[in-house]
């Protein structure tokens, strides 16, 4: 297969922070009620007692200890302001969810509570699955859950109550989310078609980015609170209490690297491939020869490397022989093509210069893959043009080098707006004006403007389809005919 280090449990590689920080009970110490038997009130919280303190990294340890042990937060001394608590989770780098994320409470399961992912070190969040026992009042959002989902929706982020509604805690104390059910979409029950789930990794847009994080956060919104509602008399007995996270994935390389250790505290990818970076995400300085790649499942079983070439010469600059030099450029980490020929631009002169525009018949390597766009300089808006070699044409202008007019326009250094008379009067009704001086009408119009409907034979008299007021057009028709003969054309 594509190389990719060993699945492992990654809860032992993580950073644990809470939000707030005061959020861990034990200062000062208190007293708690058990949620099944509110008048069982003997368990004590004591921050400076290390048997009776409950700190965040005992999230952490290891299950199956007597007595358990457990991270508590603060009872809700606030009601009935929210107890909110922010746990935060984080690796430092890139991994990959490979299992079900599976969350052991001590305490209830919560109400309400969200979990959060972030791709960028915790600057931004997005949600992962929201939890309630009610979806629809909590967050707006019709129940569902992971087996409703299909390999079309398998990105779809749903709102959960299968893990909130239960009140045998001690019996029910796990909220999950559900990772391997969406794998089963697409390599079967049990995982049995890894061939096909690695497959739909590669081809799928989204699909290996949505089990992908560099952070989790869990939002914990609601503490249980029992069959009732809540007792503001009694209120040591809500709470929320974590025993452990059971995280499992691998380091992410991109498929570049079958080794991630941990140095100095911190995890890294052994990259091989001529790559480099934490998550061999970049071409080595010198090997810049291509644009850098993730690896491929495909094809399976042996996937593809796409390994970084070295820099240098033609073939190794990538620059489809339009250039015989690259550039090494350290603000990007890359090799770019430098002089590029042939009326090409671009990193590896792959796309083509303002002004021209890509040959359809011509490969990229081919010296005629850029075609100027010749547009004409008084029809179109400037000289460039789109993919297709078709320019912006100014108004009036068509065709695709913008060389012809729209009817209503006459070409004169560029398309003018048709006049038939010195009055700029406009040929009506879908009249095309013929030497800047008559109409050419269509059926069934007529008129020196095209303003009337031509009369048929024995009919009624016709109505003038002209928007303009016909006792101003007759005074117009008048000084024509008075000027056609001030100017002598008909004899008196």
């Amino acid at each position: 297969m594509a190389c990719q280090p060993e699945a492992a449990l990654l809860t032992r590689f993580l950073k644990i922070r809470l939000d707030p920080p005061n959020s861990t009970c034990g200062e000062p110490p208190e007293m708690y009620c058990t949620l099944e038997n509110p008048y069982m009130c003997n368990n004590e919280c004591d921050a400076r007692t290390p048997e009776l303190a409950h700190p965040p990294e005992l999230m952490l340890d290891g299950e199956g200890r007597v007595p358990n042990t457990f991270w508590q937060s603060v009872s809700w001394k606030p009601f009935p302001d929210p107890l909110l608590v922010n746990i935060t989770l984080s690796w430092g780098k890139s991994i990959e969810l490979t299992e079900d994320i599976v969350i052991t409470f001590e305490s209830g399961r919560p109400e309400q509570m969200i979990l959060e992912k972030s791709l960028d070190h915790g600057r931004t969040w997005q949600p992962y699955q929201f939890y309630a026992a009610d979806c629809l009042n909590s967050f707006g959002m019709e129940p569902r859950s992971a087996s409703d989902l299909r390999p079309a929706s398998v990105l779809d982020i749903i709102c959960t109550e299968e893990y909130s509604r239960g009140y045998v805690w001690k019996l029910e104390n796990t909220v999950r989310f559900e990772i391997q059910e969406r794998f089963a979409l697409f390599g079967g029950p049990l995982l049995r078609d890894m061939a096909s789930l690695y497959g739909r990794l590669d081809t799928t847009k989204d699909l290996r980015d949505f089990f992908t994080l560099t952070d989790l956060r869990l939002r914990l919104l609601r503490p249980a609170t029992g069959p009732t509602r809540v007792d503001p008399l009694n209120l040591s007995k809500y709470f929320y209490a974590i025993s452990n996270l059971d995280i499992r994935g691998r380091c992410r390389c991109n498929l570049h690297a079958n080794n991630c250790v941990l140095e100095n505290g911190k995890l890294s990818c052994e990259c091989e491939h001529n790559t480099t970076g934490l998550d061999c995400e970049r071409c080595k300085k010198g090997f810049q020869g291509r644009p850098w790649r993730a690896g491929s499942y495909l094809p399976i079983p042996k996937g593809t490397a796409n390994v970084c070439e070295a820099s240098g010469g033609e073939q190794n600059c990538q620059c489809f022989g339009h250039s015989n030099r690259c550039s090494y450029l350290d603000l990007l980490s890359t090799a770019v093509c430098v002089n590029c020929k042939h009326n090409t631009r671009g990193r590896h002169c792959q796309l083509c210069r303002l002004g021209y525009h890509r040959n359809p018949s011509a490969q990229l390597d081919h010296h005629n893959v850029c075609l100027d766009c010749k547009c004409n300089p008084d029809g179109s808006l400037h000289h460039r043009c789109n993919d297709t070699g078709y320019c912006d044409c100014k108004a009036g202008a068509t065709g695709p080098k913008c060389d012809r007019c729209l009817p209503g326009y006459y070409w004169h250094k560029g398309c003018q707006a048709s006049v038939c008379d010195n009055l700029l009067s406009r040929c009506e009704n879908g009249g095309v004006c013929e030497d800047n001086g008559r109409c050419l009408c269509p059926t069934p119009y007529t008129g020196l403007l095209c303003e009337k409907v031509q009369c048929r034979k024995g009919a009624a008299g016709c109505v003038s389809q002209s928007p303009r007021d016909p006792t101003l057009h007759r005074v117009l028709l008048s000084l024509t005919a008075l000027l056609i003969v001030a100017n002598g054309r008909i004899p008196l």
